[in-house]
């Protein structure tokens, strides 16, 4: 009889598994975090949500009872998502910001104005603005309301409670600054206090000197005459508003903090103070 040959399978090759890379898990982790929260620890969906609810309690002001036309939109929707500082004058205490708030959320929807408020129903979270700490923490609901809307506070060194004083600077400030210029677009107020004839202090100068961010400067008018000085109270109606955006500019890495400090007064105090 003819034996049967047996033929043996060749064992199989087991696939080596890859190693899980811990960095790999690591950024993976810290890119979900993210998406959850900013840099700041602020609950993104929190955030999006306080900051359609301010948009609509805040509408009727600057649309309907007053009036606010918007110039140079064109600007922001080309802009990068991140790394941008707006500086601009102020006249009040909320209602500079929050105007701005409308229309960067606004800009997202690629509209041009804030004539259509559909864009509350999904209001862009990646925005801040510069703010003296003391303000911030005063009692009430209102400034905690705005403060984790995007708020990045700052000790001012020269004004304390409207009073002024001479005090050591604020070195936490720069690091919380970068953190959010990385994270979106940053609003920053370069006279850091209502007077329309304040000088410009020379904070804004270094932050930009230090970061490189690209720069719009804005003009806004009527805010001042429309509510009140620390409040959102309406002082008058059928007030025009104006908010005026400027062609955007990225200073040359060696660009002195005097010449970026007289690009400021410029662009601030000049045209700014004569309109109020």
């Amino acid at each position: 009889m003819s034996k049967v040959l047996k033929i043996k399978k060749a064992p199989r090759k087991r696939k080596a598994r890859k190693k899980a890379n811990p960095k790999s898990r690591k950024s993976l982790r810290s890119r979900l975090r993210i998406n959850i929260k900013d840099p700041f620890g602020k609950v993104l969906v929190l955030k999006r949500a306080l900051t359609g609810l301010i948009g609509l309690a805040t509408y009727p002001g600057f649309n309907i009872v007053n009036k606010t036309k918007v110039e140079g939109a064109k600007y922001l929707l080309k802009l990068p998502k991140t790394n941008v500082l707006f500086i601009s004058n102020h006249q009040t205490y909320y209602a500079d910001v929050i105007v701005l708030y409308h229309i960067f959320c606004s800009v997202k929807w690629r509209f041009k104005n804030i004539n259509f408020p559909l864009y509350l129903l999904v209001p862009r979270v990646n925005s801040y603005y510069i703010a003296a700490e003391e303000t911030m923490k005063e009692s009430g609901l209102l400034p905690k309301i705005f403060s984790y809307a995007g708020a990045v506070t700052v000790k001012r060194s020269w004004r304390y409670k409207g009073e002024k004083v001479k005090r050591g600077a604020d070195f936490k400030a720069p690091q919380k600054i970068e953190k959010a210029l990385g994270f979106g677009w940053v609003i920053t107020f370069p006279q850091g206090t209502t007077s329309p004839q304040a000088p410009i202090q020379k904070g804004s100068a270094s932050i930009i000197k230090a970061f490189n961010p690209l720069v719009v400067p804005v003009e806004i008018d009527g805010f001042r005459k429309a509510f009140g000085k620390k409040g959102l109270q309406l002082r008058e109606k059928g007030v025009q508003l104006s908010v005026k955006f400027k062609e955007p500019k990225r200073f040359a890495e060696d660009a002195t903090i005097e010449e970026i400090h007289e690009f400021l007064e410029g662009h601030l105090i000049g045209p700014c103070s004569k309109k109020e």
